[in-house]
């Protein structure tokens, strides 16, 4: 959908259509971050550990479930040793101690979105992510780049910045009032190329975040 502001138009298209809408001077700002195999079960099938941030060779910031089972302490086996949760944190996230840092391609499953309703495959480790995705850390892809082919990306003036997007991105809001919808947090990172060239861009497209 195309609105254009002069003309007060509204006009449909195809996503091929969109190098024709840029103008000199533009620059699309794209996300590199790439999705990790983050969703691991404990070898026994009773627990599911999804993989938020890592804060040391061992140590993960984590969503576990189920989550009453889940206290501080408690531990569960997974890759033939024990993980043990050493803190809960006050938005229910967990900080998990591994007993070596685990082995994502082997123990990991790419954590699709809910709305998808099928489990991964081998193939969504290509498949979902974008033809870009370079830099590891995200749970969830950037989906408004996936639209985007590398024939279409040598047609339009471009840079990149990383932004991990995390599980906080499926998160319903569920406050009648905005203000009342507690946002999470994300990591970014923005190199001095990337920002000098949007700063002397004319119009910035960015695309999704």
């Amino acid at each position: 959908m195309v609105l254009d502001r002069e003309r007060e138009s509204i006009e449909h298209g195809k996503f091929e259509d969109f190098p024709s809408l840029s103008a000199k001077g533009d620059l699309v700002v794209l996300n590199d971050t790439k999705v990790i195999p983050a969703r691991l079960f404990s070898d026994d099938g009773r627990t599911e550990v999804l993989l938020l941030e890592q804060e040391g060779d061992t140590l993960w910031k984590c969503l576990v479930r189920p989550g009453r089972r889940s206290r501080m302490g408690g531990t569960f086996p997974l890759g033939g040793g024990p993980a043990e949760i050493v803190e809960v944190l006050p938005d229910g996230e967990r900080l998990v101690s591994f007993h070596e840092p685990p082995d994502l391609e082997k123990l990991g499953r790419v954590p699709l979105p809910p709305y998808l309703r099928r489990e991964s495959d081998a193939s969504d480790r290509e498949r979902y992510q974008t033809v870009y995705a370079k830099i590891p850390g995200a749970v969830a892809a950037p989906t408004a780049g996936l639209h985007f082919t590398r024939e279409m990306l040598c047609s339009l003036p471009h840079v990149f910045i990383t932004l991990h997007v995390g599980a906080g991105t499926f998160k319903p809001v569920k406050s009648d009032l905005l203000e009342g919808h507690r946002m999470h947090s994300e990591r970014f990172s923005i190199s001095a190329e990337a920002a000098g060239a949007i700063n002397q861009a004319s119009r910035v497209v960015a695309v999704g975040t």
